[in-house]
This record gives structure tokens, C-alpha cells and sequence, in this order.
């Protein structure tokens, strides 16, 4: 697995941890195999919830409705993290190249602080 999949895993663990409490997490370790429907037991409203931080975290173009009304009921009962690991790492890989190819930027930029002044050589 890459270091970009392994950071989105990570926060998605945290988000679920935020959404379904510790203590159930503690005794189920998130994988990219795991499932939302059998492994997490996730209802709909915290779907809702996730799709939110999501939201929060990656911006509009990680739209996590939008993404399972792309599949069909069997499909959304045995989706597993990993493919939403996956969808968000390409959907942000794209956002990132057409930010580079439009020449704006991926992310906000921190706000510009003023260069130092080159020191002299000494004569």
C-alpha cells in the first residue's frame, strides 16, 4: 500500500472512530478489507456522518453519496474501506493534477510572509 493510502485509511479510521466511538474500533482493526455493512455494522445516518467529515476533509469532489449511488445495493452492503480509500485518492489525485495543469493551487495557499533581505558580502 502506498504512503498516500495509508494516510487516507488513517484518517478515515479517525473519522470513524469519531462517528462510532472507540471502544467498538478497539476490538475491530480498520483494513482495507474491512467492510462497512458486516465488519463496521454502519447504519445510515452515520454514513451521513462520514460523508460530512469527508467533506470536510477533502473538499466537494470526495462526494461520498454521489460515489454509492454510483453502485447498487449489493454493491453498497459489501463495499469495503479500501474502495473508498481508493476513490478518494484518485478523485484528490485528479483534483491535483488539474490544479497543476490550470496552474492554480491544490490546496489554499498560507498566506505570503516577506523575504528576509540577503545579507552583503563584507568588503
Amino acid at each position: 500500500m502506498t504512503s498516500t493510502a495509508d494516510t487516507i485509511l488513517a484518517e478515515i479510521t479517525g473519522m470513524l472512530v469519531e462517528i462510532v466511538g472507540d471502544e467498538f474500533l478497539l476490538s475491530e482493526e480498520v483494513t482495507m478489507r474491512t467492510t462497512f455493512n458486516e465488519d463496521l455494522a454502519l447504519e445510515s445516518i452515520e454514513f451521513v456522518a462520514l460523508a460530512e467529515l469527508l467533506h470536510h476533509r477533502y473538499g466537494s469532489d470526495v462526494d461520498l453519496m454521489g460515489f454509492l449511488a454510483e453502485k447498487d445495493m449489493d454493491a453498497i452492503l459489501a463495499m469495503s474501506v479500501g474502495e473508498l480509500v481508493t476513490h478518494i485518492g484518485r478523485v484528490t489525485h485528479g483534483s491535483l493534477a488539474r490544479a497543476a495543469s490550470t496552474g492554480a493551487p491544490a490546496a489554499p495557499a498560507a498566506p505570503a510572509t516577506p523575504a528576509a533581505p540577503s545579507p552583503t558580502p563584507a568588503g
